[in-house]
């Protein structure tokens, strides 16, 4: 008897919530249904349009399975990528573009969960072909991660999951230009010697996947990726929420 009293107390108490303090999306604050959802029909419905499409295991651009030769892309055929496959979200695009900027300038950290979550899907369907020894994010430079506070790759690495060995074995050493606004080459030259491997971490024989926010002309994880080799790791994969161009 009790326990059917205070039952109905807890109902009557979640509807006067729900009343006075209505569920609202995340991303476009629109009244939603329920407390256990954190976006709208019409945002969820949004990323699946950016992230339902095939992609080039090999550098992520969005193209046909079927022009797929190889494992690549005809854009990626003739590129000797330092990195052994990609797995990501979607495109740097609508929500999800909106999501991943406010993470990251304006520390919207309440998105981190969605993120994540969106991220190891991404991994566990992509099925790379050897288990992961750790995980390692992208780092940036010391100077912007005091002015910002953290990093974001780091913070979307350790929400991966338990099963996740995570590492913070890069440090950016060279404080580069922002990429944005430059070409493919020019890319490459500015993070050129930009990554080292911390001390006291040994990735000889390890399968390596690097963990970021955004891919654009892949100069970033390609360098992050030789330092990495050069130190003895087996394969490096790439996994980031968002591919651009």
């Amino acid at each position: 008897m009790i326990n059917k009293i205070v039952s109905i107390i807890r109902s009557f108490l979640d509807s006067l919530n729900h009343l006075l303090w209505p569920a609202s999306c995340m991303h476009c604050n629109s009244l939603i249904n329920s407390d256990s959802e954190v976006l709208c029909d019409d945002c969820w419905q949004e990323i699946f349009d950016s992230t339902n499409s095939d992609y080039c295991p090999s550098c992520g651009a969005e193209i046909s399975r079927y022009a797929i030769v190889n494992g690549k892309c005809n854009r990626c055929a003739a590129l000797n990528n330092n990195y052994d496959g990609i797995a990501r979200v979607g495109a740097y695009a609508s929500i999800l573009r909106s999501m991943i900027i406010s993470l990251k300038l304006s520390d919207r950290q309440e998105y981190l969960g969605i993120l994540s979550s969106m991220l190891r899907a991404s991994l566990d369907g992509r099925a790379f072909p050897k288990k992961i020894d750790y995980f390692i994010p992208v780092p940036i430079h010391w100077t912007r991660r005091l002015s910002r506070g953290f990093n974001q790759s780091l913070l979307l690495a350790n929400e991966l999951g338990d099963d996740c060995i995570v590492i913070d074995a890069l440090a950016r050493v060279k404080r580069t230009r922002m990429q944005p606004g430059l070409s493919p080459a020019g890319r490459k030259r500015n993070i050129k010697g930009a990554f080292a491997l911390r001390r006291g971490n040994d990735i000889r024989n390890k399968n390596i996947c690097l963990v970021d926010d955004i891919k654009t002309s892949g100069a970033t994880l390609n360098e992050c990726a030789k330092v990495l080799k050069d130190a003895g790791a087996s394969k490096v994969y790439t996994l980031v929420l968002a591919v651009a161009g």
